[in-house]
Formats: structure tokens, sequence, C-alpha cells
């Protein structure tokens, strides 16, 4: 009895030891890479450098080989940036910028004060009044009130959408600037081009009609060249032949004007997270991986899976030597267990992954999605490189807004989530 009690406590001393907690780790990364001084790790103030430099410092910390001397892979893209001035006032009433309004991506800057047009959904379906609104809306602010889609039928759907798109993307639009009215929740986003006109979306908490004055004060700056860059660095194995590939994007929306951050807590300071806890797992001599094992925090994600992109029309490797990619996007939950894109297209591996699920009683649930190209892993599917994106489920509904922040975060399944990430690795 007493040789079972003292076998049963090494083994479990050798479970603590084999696979520790990261959840200190994790935390301090979150709260570091979605801290205010990182300015939500977007293209003002070149604060994807930020990022990039402080993944960078990790890497070196601990010990991951470059493939390049300083672990970067630049590139440049096109981006639109709101660096300073951010303002709207409806009827006097100052605005709180992502709170009660955002700007549309791609606006360009816009001052002044303006009249008011309302156009109301059923204006859209007759030709004649459209063109009679549009033409008197030359030089004032459209007003668009709130719908729900569900109201209208589908032929009436896609009219309101066709009326949308021109307010927002045509030069042919006579008005000065858009107001669309909303009941959805606010969320932001980014872009690599400059609109011809501003638009706003704004919480729809009174009548359309009663906004009859607009005064605004919005500076944009749109970069032809922005230089943006990937981290990469790895680890050897006992087979170089082959590798492993660990991902995550670091990027995030960065700053809409100098008062809303969009500072990205589980988008995506979690999955960057992840990834790192797995490169300080596996960069201890106790715990050697079978193959190579590549890190790849990439940039841009967020204006259109750019760095993926970029990587993958000019890889530091042979993309065909990738045994198997994971991609961490959203790993900063877990309480409903993860999401498993591309789950049906591999199946011996999803099987294994739910196999390791249970057997050590981790995450509440492993679900299978099929393919879906919403991250990184999409360009390297399209490569043949097997791959799954991972998500985790429930908790923090924040997204893409000013309340994904580190201190609303939980990590509460971390811990069983790097786990089995860990464990699967050693699997493939």
């Amino acid at each position: 009895m007493a040789l079972s009690f003292k076998f049963f406590i090494a083994c479990f001393i050798f479970c603590l030891s084999a696979y520790p907690q990261k959840i200190d780790y994790a935390r301090q990364l979150v709260n570091t890479l979605a801290s205010d001084e990182f300015k939500g790790r977007g293209y003002v103030d070149e604060a994807d450098r930020l990022a990039a430099d402080f993944i960078r410092e990790e890497f070196e910390k601990l010990g991951l080989i470059p493939f390049k001397k300083n672990y970067f892979q630049h590139f440049n893209t096109p981006v639109n940036t709101f660096p300073s001035s951010m303002k709207l006032f409806l009827n006097g009433k100052k605005l709180l910028p992502g709170e009660d309004f955002l700007v549309g991506e791609g606006s360009p800057a816009i001052k002044g004060e303006y009249a008011t047009l309302v156009l109301r959904i059923e204006d859209m379906f007759d030709q004649e009044t459209l063109f009679e609104k549009l033409f008197a809306a030359k030089g004032k602010f459209i007003i668009v009130q709130a719908y729900e889609p569900n109201d209208y039928s589908e032929e009436q759907q896609q009219k309101i959408r066709e009326v949308i798109s021109f307010l927002k993307y045509s030069a042919d639009n006579p008005a000065a600037a858009t107001i669309f009215l909303s009941k959805d929740k606010l969320s932001w986003s980014t872009s690599t081009q400059l609109f011809p006109k501003a638009f706003f979306i704004v919480k729809s908490d009174s009548n359309q009609s009663e906004i009859e004055r607009v005064s605004v004060d919005v500076e944009s700056e749109f970069i032809k060249n922005y230089k943006t860059q990937n981290v990469l660095g790895y680890i050897d194995g006992v087979n170089n032949d082959s590798m492993i590939a660990l991902t995550a994007h670091y990027d995030h929306l960065g700053m809409m004007g100098e008062e809303a951050i969009f500072n990205g807590a589980n988008d995506n300071a979690s999955g960057v997270a992840m990834l790192l806890s797995l490169a300080d797992h596996f960069s201890k001599s106790k715990n050697p991986p079978k193959y190579r094992i590549v890190f790849i925090a990439f940039a841009a994600e967020e204006l259109g899976l750019l760095g993926s992109k970029h990587f993958v029309e000019n890889p530091l490797f042979e993309l065909s030597k990738i045994k198997f990619l994971l991609n961490f996007d959203l790993a900063g939950t877990g309480d409903e267990g993860i999401q498993v894109v591309n789950a049906t297209i591999h199946k011996d591996q999803f099987a294994s992954l739910v196999q390791l699920n249970d057997e050590h009683n981790l995450l509440a649930k492993v679900k299978s999605r099929g393919e879906a190209c919403i991250s990184d892993h999409c360009l390297f599917h399209r490569k043949d490189v097997p791959s799954f994106y991972i998500y985790t489920l429930g908790g923090s509904k924040a997204y893409h807004d000013i309340h994904d922040r580190a201190e609303k975060l939980t990590l509460i399944e971390f811990d069983d989530y790097f786990k089995l990430m860990s464990l699967f690795i050693e699997k493939l």
C-alpha cells in the first residue's frame, strides 16, 4: 500500500513537472500585449512594431533560433489610420468614440458642421424617391435609420444592401458623409483602402428624425506603404526533416483617434500567449520535440490575412516539410470548449485530439467544424498544408470592440487548453 501511494505521488509530481501551469505566464503576456501602452497593436505610432519587438524579445529569452538574424520577415501594406482627432456631435451632443460611434474603417478626413437629410429604409425601394433624396443630400449628412433585416423580404434586403454599399463606397454619393444608425453591437475593422466619402456607425438610441445638425472633426492618414513584419523562430527536434508549425497573429485594430483603443486581449493577445507558452514548454531540455517546431507570429491578419499571405508567397522554408500546422486565435476563454476548423478534412488528427481530451478530462467539448477561411491557417490550407485553426468557446463576447480588455478576460481554461495542445503536438 505504501509503495503504491509513493508511486502515485511520484507519477503526480512527474505530471505536474511535465505539464506545469502556464496561466501566470499567459496572464503576464496578455496584460502586456493588450495594455494601453501597446495601443491596440495597430498602425498608429507603429504600435504593431512595439508588439513585434516584445515577441522577438520573448523568442530570444526562450532560445528560439531565428531564420533571419533579427527574427523578422518584413513586408509592406497600405493601411488607413486615425491618429488624432475623432469628434462627432449630434445636435451639439458629443458622442464617445468606440462607445457611441465608429468611423468607417476606410473613411477620409472630414471636418465641419452639416445639415442633415433622413433616408428611411422605405425610401430605398422607390427609385424616384431615392434619386430625389440623394439629389437633396448634396453637401449634407445622410442619416440612415436603423432597421431589422428580418422585417423585409429577400428582394428588399438586397436593395438595402445595394444602397448602403453605394453610400459607403461610391464617389458618386453626393452627400458629404453618411451616418448609419444601428441597434447592433459596435464592431470595428481595418482597411487597406481609402474610401471616397466618410461614414459613421452610430448607436441608435433616439429617433433619426431628431438629428438636425452634425458637427465632425476626424483626421485620417492613409499610408500607401506601411512597413510591418512577421516574427519567426524555431526549436530543433530529434528529426528536422519535418516540422510542426504553430502560428498566431499578434496585430489588432489599434486606435480610432486618441481616445478609443481596441486592445484585443482575446483577439489575439491570447493566441500569442498560447504560442509563447508552447515555445516555453518545448524549449526546455526535458521536453525535446520529435520534429522541428516553427513558431510564427503573423502581422496584418486584421487587414485581410496579409502576414500569412506574404509568408506563404515568400516562405523561409519549404511548406511541404510542414507535417501539421496549428493556428491559435481567440484562445482566452474555453468554458464551453474549443472549435476546430478543418476537423472534417483531417479526421484522424481530429479523432486523436478528441481522444486525448477525453483521456485526460481537460476541456468541456472539442467541436468539429469544416473549412473556413477566417484566420491565418487558410493560406497554408490552400497550399495543401495539413492544418487546424482552433478557437475557444464561451465566456467573453467582446470582439473587435473597446471592451476586449485584459482585465475582462478570464483565461479560465488556458491551462487545460495548453496541456491538450502539448499532448497533441507530442503525438503528431
